[in-house]
């Protein structure tokens, strides 16, 4: 299988600047080389085209930058759609949590998913709700068919993109208020850290996977680094104590990876400035190998 490497470097979605030099970052970490010495072929597709703050304005306060986002967001749909219709696998590395409005839409193009989303917040915000106007904690409402029109269906597919009873949000351990009405009404699975706390991850990965992965023709698996602990992953712009340890997010990524119905994934919210010494990049690098089969002993 050939993985295609796309980087979107954005930071629009996001309060803190730096997060758009993310690619950068983890592709610093040595992201193909590692990749191609687990086995696979590997093609950097390079940047999706992505403007910077100072050439966009924020019309709505409840919907920063959302002008800009949109056609970020068509250019990401497209690039995935392309790589997975060309039979490869998409690693989508950024850049803020926006940019899954258009990598989940490219993957679900013409097929049911189910959608993992592994993260310190649930992402399920509208305008409505919000209390930053951060796009980027909107983008699962949004793919779930909560929102605003124009983000919600950016040509004329289907809406929902996502079956919100097709997502498992795990690890969340952040929601606002209304982000809570939202996921109760939807009915989207949320195994938050108090119940990988009480019952282990590995109890709670599997009781997302069994439910996300039935009757769907491939799983897409969302990885924002401040799922992890800030301890342990400093270089995020939302971090949140109590998060997940290094080994449980491992562990996590291998079982996904084990299910065999990955066709995509997004690490996101690596932000270097806040980094030190590239370590939350290079865990993003070895998370992502995780997913994508390496392990430590395969034998007896």
């Amino acid at each position: 299988m050939q993985i295609d490497i796309i980087g979107v470097p954005i930071d629009l979605g996001a309060d803190r600047r730096g997060v758009d030099m993310g690619p950068s970052a983890i592709r610093y970490a040595h992201l193909q080389k590692k990749l191609e010495d687990l086995g696979y072929a590997v093609k950097d597709e390079g940047n999706v085209e992505v403007p910077i703050a100072e050439m966009c304005s924020i019309t709505n306060p409840k919907l920063k930058y959302v002008d800009c986002i949109i056609p970020m967001s068509r250019r990401v749909s497209g690039a995935v759609s392309t790589s997975i219709q060309a039979g490869n696998f998409p690693l989508v590395i950024g850049g803020d949590h926006s940019l899954s409005i258009g990598s989940v839409r490219g993957a679900a193009r013409n097929r049911n998913l189910g959608v993992i989303w592994l993260d310190a917040h649930a992402d399920f915000n509208t305008a409505e709700t919000t209390p930053s106007g951060n796009i980027h904690g909107m983008s699962l409402a949004i793919l779930c068919g909560l929102g605003d029109k124009r983000l919600v269906q950016l040509w004329d597919e289907p809406v929902p993109v996502i079956d919100p009873k097709k997502i498992a949000i795990v690890g969340a351990r952040d929601l606002d208020e209304g982000e809570k009405v939202n996921l109760q009404n939807a009915g989207a699975m949320v195994q938050g850290m108090e119940q990988i706390d009480r019952y282990g991850m590995v109890a709670c990965l599997e009781k997302a996977i069994e439910r996300i992965s039935r009757d769907v023709d491939g799983i897409y698996f969302s990885l924002d680094l401040d799922a992890l602990d800030p301890e342990h992953a400093p270089g995020v712009g939302t971090p949140v104590p109590g998060g997940l340890t290094q080994r449980e997010a491992h562990l996590a990524c291998e079982m996904i990876g084990e299910t065999g119905k990955l066709i995509g994934m997004d690490v996101v919210e690596v932000n270097p400035i806040l980094d030190i010494q590239n370590r939350t990049a290079s865990l993003a690098v070895d998370f992502a190998l995780s997913s994508l089969g390496r392990r430590i002993w395969n034998g007896i």
